[in-house]
């Protein structure tokens, strides 16, 4: 039985719902861990992005916080960084990170969303997810050696068949596996005790 966080460390809208989460992963902690698993948003480039798709994510950041109540942005980001449409870099640096412990993953994770969001700093860039690494207490060379490093690449280009093997579309998702089926659970930016009502019954 897994409980399977699917998610992407640069996806505006896991960060609106990773309050929610952390309640979800508190009630939840005596029956049942979840297991975070990258979908991989956007694949490498070098491109910044184009005005279109600027928009897109600045109406995005602009819808999440007058439908997620306590959600804020710096707008800053797209005055101060050159965005591109590249989440994969800030996807191995986590994975890097999980190679440590799951408590130097989640702290990744943290730090590329508080970097990304409010610190308008662009974890598209080696250099800002290297700082971030040195941050959270991993050894920065080491880090910088395997954060393109070949088997990285293919670890994450298998955790994103896995996710799309269990039929995610979208983040963040929450996916209960059992041994009888994979079921999806409808998810909540503001009530958290839906969401678990869901799992209960599913785990019954």
């Amino acid at each position: 039985m897994n409980l399977y966080y699917i998610h992407d460390p640069m996806c505006s809208w896991c960060y609106a719902f990773s309050p929610i989460l952390k309640k979800i992963t508190m009630a939840l902690q005596d029956r049942i861990q979840i297991q975070p698993l990258l979908g991989g948003l956007a694949a490498d480039s070098e491109q910044p992005m184009t005005n279109e798709t600027r928009q897109f994510v600045r109406q995005a950041w602009q819808r999440i916080i007058s439908e997620v109540p306590g959600t804020t942005f710096n707008f800053d980001f797209w005055d101060q960084c050159q965005p591109r449409r590249s989440t994969y870099p800030a996807c191995r640096a986590v994975l890097v990170a999980r190679q440590s412990s799951s408590a130097h993953e989640q702290a990744m994770i943290s730090a590329i969303q508080q970097a990304y969001y409010q610190q308008a700093r662009n974890p598209s860039d080696d250099d800002v997810l290297c700082s971030l690494a040195g941050d959270t207490g991993l050894d920065t060379d080491n880090f910088a050696r395997q954060l393109n490093a070949p088997d990285t690449q293919r670890a994450l280009r298998q955790e994103i068949d896995f996710v799309r093997s269990l039929g995610a579309t979208s983040f963040p998702s929450l996916i209960l596996q059992t041994t009888q089926s994979v079921k999806l659970i409808a998810h909540s930016y503001t009530e958290p005790d839906a969401m678990l009502l869901q799992i209960e019954k599913a785990l019954l």
